[in-house]
């Protein structure tokens, strides 16, 4: 069900959402997702649409989130598994590295689950959720 093209499309989707919040680009980085997306982070607020999720992450990038960085998955590790031709979920890994790490000493790993909407030939991202990575508590014995 993959196909070369699609893949070389998710992989510039996920290239461009770290670019856009790389450079504290809040237009670009809600341009990685549909008009309507819905937008979980990792403290369990939910953005709904577009418009939302780029004013909210402008307002992070000109504040508390100003000169971070987001180091991710690599594009070229990205494996989707596809639900349809148009519709597939991809599951990454990134963390957010403070411009001042003093302000925020704790592993920021994440891992976000990312269901991606093919429309009129483009992928964008309709839902959007994140979390912090924590290890499986292993069983008593």
């Amino acid at each position: 069900m993959t196909n070369q093209k699609d893949l070389m499309s998710l992989n510039e989707l996920f290239a461009q959402l770290s670019k856009s919040w790389n450079i504290g680009d809040g237009i670009a980085y809600g341009n990685c997702f549909t008009e309507d997306a819905d937008y979980v982070t990792f403290m369990g607020q939910r953005l709904k649409g577009r418009e939302q999720i780029t004013e909210v992450h402008q307002m992070l990038f000109n504040g508390p989130l100003k000169g971070s960085i987001m180091i991710s998955t690599s594009s070229s590790d990205i494996q989707p598994r596809f639900i349809t031709p148009e519709v597939a979920i991809i599951h990454a890994i990134g963390e957010v590295q403070l411009a001042q790490p003093a302000q925020d000493p704790n592993n920021r790993g994440s891992i976000n689950t990312n269901v991606v909407l093919k429309q009129n030939g483009e992928w964008k991202i309709t839902a959007f959720h994140n979390c912090r990575i924590q290890e499986i508590p292993r069983g008593r014995n």
